[in-house]
């Protein structure tokens, strides 16, 4: 097996099973930080030691022209996808977070104008479609307690839609980044330039929303400052770069099926670790999102 291969592998592996486990951090940052402050500082700290290596490196960095197009997809991602699920996250657990972004393959089909007579002509990619939402709809369905107050339940809808709004930005900012790639610049110098832009709009939105007034570093519990190294190291240095070095060589629909596995890692690891409770009928509706992901893959979508 030649370095690139086993490169790939490992890349794959970084995505399948790393962002698996970021949701269930989510949940333990947002134990004693604002959503916009976690996503702050995760995304200032892994930003400059992204820039600590290029500089260390000598790393290529992007040109003035390549900056627009890094500047807007790291908005998009990072800023509007990674922190929507954030946001989410204040409302639904870790396994059903992953369970609603395992729409993501379904997504790329739905945006992706260019394929639509292509893919809707095809009797799979209808079919995987209406499954794979099905699956999500029954999934939070499912997850209502019957006996719960209507605040609880309006919660529950508000974290899903929530996180499938991440999951529209995060398809959206990947369209862009692959039709808008930086060229010959370093991945990780790439990454970097995303993460500044979504941290500083981060920042932003924390400060317009008071966030920061609830900040005391003092105060945040060790398995909180753990939470956030988890995802700065892991989550960004490892996971991110790993994927944004597979959107140079893949496509964005065999990238995605990350997705596939990302769902079944949060559930478990949300049982062993949080706690969190699944029943045998969000198995279910688990097992018909992630049939509908497989569904449309029977065919190779058309997505370039």
């Amino acid at each position: 097996m030649n370095t690139k291969k086993l490169l790939v592998i490992l890349a794959f592996a970084a995505i399948y099973f790393i962002w698996g486990t970021t949701y269930l951090a989510n949940i333990f940052g947002l134990q004693d930080m604002k959503p916009f402050v976690l996503s702050t500082l995760r995304y200032t700290a892994a930003a400059a030691i992204m820039l600590v290596w290029c500089f260390i490196k000598k790393l290529t960095f992007p040109t003035g022209r390549q900056l627009k197009g890094l500047v807007i997809s790291g908005l998009l991602m990072l800023g509007g996808g990674a922190g929507f699920v954030v946001i989410g996250e204040q409302y639904i657990n870790s396994g059903h977070t992953a369970v609603v972004i395992a729409t993501e393959p379904l997504l790329f089909l739905l945006m992706d104008k260019k394929g639509w007579k292509t893919n809707f002509s095809n009797k799979w990619m209808l079919t995987g479609l209406l499954l794979g939402f099905a699956g999500i709809f029954l999934f939070s369905r499912f997850t209502a307690d019957p006996h719960a107050a209507a605040g609880s339940t309006m919660e529950l809808i508000k974290g899903t839609l929530l996180v499938l709004m991440s999951t529209i930005f995060w398809v959206s900012g990947t369209l862009y980044a692959r039709k808008h790639q930086a060229g010959e610049s370093s991945g990780v110098a790439d990454a970097a330039v995303q993460h500044l832009a979504a941290a500083i709009a981060c920042f932003i939105i924390a400060f317009s929303l008071g966030e920061w007034r609830t900040f005391t570093p003092s105060e945040i519990s060790l398995s909180a400052w753990g939470a956030l190294a988890f995802l700065v190291v892991m989550g960004s240095l490892v996971a991110f770069i790993a994927f944004s070095w597979l959107m140079r060589i893949k496509t964005p629909a065999v990238v995605s099926t990350h997705t596939y596995v990302n769902p079944v890692v949060a559930v478990i690891i949300g049982c062993l670790v949080a706690k969190e409770q699944v029943s045998p009928l969000q198995i279910m509706a688990l097992v018909m999102v992630l049939t509908g992901v497989v569904l449309t893959s029977m065919k190779k979508p058309a997505i370039a």
